[in-house]
């Protein structure tokens, strides 16, 4: 198989720097292209990285130039952009107005209409917007975005609960800090504190959650009637957002038929290599999941629930820079390839 080859924008990030673990070593992807600021820009990427992951810097893009967050500069098939909002606004279009496919972690296109927000579990078929997309902008390449990080932990445990009538959610989130990138949260105001406001979070729960559980209906996608309500908060974690779930269904079930909704939900995804075996991990245990025992589970693309009680409520926590951002963005390009858009 020829690899595909694959650019990242904003690769000394701290998203960046998980894309780059990412596909360092990926069966059908090859890093071709590393680009960030001016500042970096033709620096070896073990210079300008500044590596921050618990893992190695992979030794071969140690050498790679950074280049810049450009077109003409980026020899790539498809480029995985980790770039901040409003630069990303610009950026991105430049990418697929050239023909590149872009695969997107940045909120700024999600909610547009004819742009495809997706997590291969829970609505592959909003894929077809990518034809609507180009359609509408003129464009050789397109871009697909993947939720917020917290909305894909939720939203990946909500699929499997639509078939009892989902009609209302409410969550409190508790949400590391690697969410707000390397230097986001400074020290003292994080330590021995909980922050109860973190700008846009709620608002992206609340909307992207309902375009991922609508309808595609040929053109367009039809939000799902669904009421969500979302406290978002920043907690002295590092890595991994936990969520506190309530779920209002019309068919009522019970914690039992909840615990077995997520015990079957199989998307059948395998031939996806970032997919893990199981999507939903159970813990049965009181105090579980918890962040520092359960975040890496399925190479930390898994999403582990628990305390599932009366009500329905239940806890869900998730790898908010794997799962959450890189390998979301990583799994939709694989999903790409695996239906010829690549």
């Amino acid at each position: 198989m020829v690899a595909i080859k694959a650019g990242i924008l904003g690769a000394t990030g701290a998203v960046g720097q998980r894309f780059v673990e990412a596909l360092a070593n990926h069966p059908w992807f090859e890093i071709t292209a590393l680009a960030a600021s001016e500042r970096s820009a033709g620096k070896k990427y073990k210079e300008a990285a500044g590596w921050k992951l618990d893992t190695a810097m992979p030794e071969s893009v140690e050498n790679i130039e950074v280049s810049p967050v450009n077109p003409k500069a980026v020899n790539a098939d498809v480029v995985f952009s980790a770039l901040p909002a409003d630069l990303a606004l610009t950026v991105e279009p430049e990418f697929a107005q050239a023909g590149f496919a872009v695969a997107s972690n940045a909120s700024s296109f999600r909610m547009e209409a004819d742009f495809p927000l997706v997590i291969p579990e829970v609505n592959p078929e909003h894929l077809g917007l990518l034809e609507v997309q180009q359609d509408t902008r003129g464009w050789d390449g397109y871009i697909i975005t993947n939720p917020n990080c917290s909305t894909i932990v939720m939203a990946l445990t909500l699929k499997p609960l639509m078939q009892f009538g989902l009609e209302t959610i409410q969550v409190a989130t508790m949400q590391a800090i690697s969410g707000a990138g390397f230097f986001g949260v400074s020290a003292m105001s994080i330590y021995d504190n909980v922050i109860p406001y973190i700008v846009s979070e709620e608002q992206k729960m609340e909307t992207e959650t309902l375009k991922l559980l609508g309808e595609f209906n040929g053109s367009a996608v039809v939000p799902a009637d669904i009421r969500v309500s979302a406290s978002c908060h920043r907690v002295p974690v590092v890595d991994g957002h936990t969520e506190a779930i309530w779920a209002g269904m019309i068919d009522k079930p019970v914690p039992e038929e909840v615990r077995e909704a997520f015990l079957k939900f199989d998307p059948k995804m395998e031939e996806l290599p970032s997919e893990p075996k199981k999507v939903l991990i159970v813990r049965d245990e009181i105090d579980r999941p918890q962040p520092r025992l359960d975040r890496n589970m399925g190479k930390g693309m898994s999403v582990s629930v628990g305390r599932i009680r009366e009500g329905i409520r239940y806890i869900a926590m998730g790898h908010n820079t794997i799962r959450g951002a890189a390998g979301a963005s990583v799994l939709n390009a694989e999903l790409l390839h695996s239906m010829g858009k690549l």
